[in-house]
């Protein structure tokens, strides 16, 4: 009975997922986009702790959709919203990004299940204890990656500085005309 709630829960989660994130790229309206991004990673939550990595499943709601997608939402509200669209009269380029990522996924299946069905997947890998644990992912992140957590907290604050930026042009010419 157990493991039929959790392939229960697997299948609901990746299929929130997988709606979720096709939504974030075909709402026209950013608002929805970032509601949706919510989604997406409050999914991926649900799937990492189906993963049993406890951490990064608090830290994937914390984090992203608690700190950065409030973000965008924020810049989102600042700068307003464009209604004039850039290539009116064919298909958006959120409708064909979506279709894109979708065929990603359907080809990433695809092979996961050939590998699986091959018994290429079949390799005993020995993992600690300490595995996932907040302890192991602080010292990797202040140690062997250090370089790239200090750029990712740069382009973060580089992105909300852009964003008070173009949001404050905007008002100015909102208010000149």
């Amino acid at each position: 009975m157990g493991n039929v709630l959790v392939w229960a829960v697997w299948v609901v989660a990746a299929f929130a997922c997988l709606a979720s994130g096709i939504a974030v790229v075909s709402f026209s309206n950013p608002f929805y986009s970032a509601l949706a991004l919510i989604g997406n990673l409050g999914s991926l939550a649900v799937l990492y702790l189906l993963l049993s990595a406890e951490f990064v499943a608090a830290a994937q709601v914390l984090v992203y959709a608690g700190a950065v997608t409030v973000m965008f939402l924020f810049v989102i509200a600042y700068i307003g919203y464009q209604y004039e669209t850039p290539w009116a009269g064919g298909p958006s380029w959120q409708t064909f990004g979506a279709v894109l990522a979708a065929g990603a996924i359907l080809t990433e299946i695809v092979v996961a299940i050939g590998l699986k069905a091959g018994g290429s997947l079949k390799h005993s890998e020995h993992i600690t204890r300490a595995f996932g644990s907040p302890g192991e992912i602080g010292r990797l992140f202040l140690t062997d990656h250090l370089l790239a957590f200090e750029i990712t907290s740069i382009v973060l604050l580089v992105a909300a500085v852009g964003g008070v930026i173009l949001g404050s042009h905007t008002r100015q010419d909102v208010s000149t005309e």
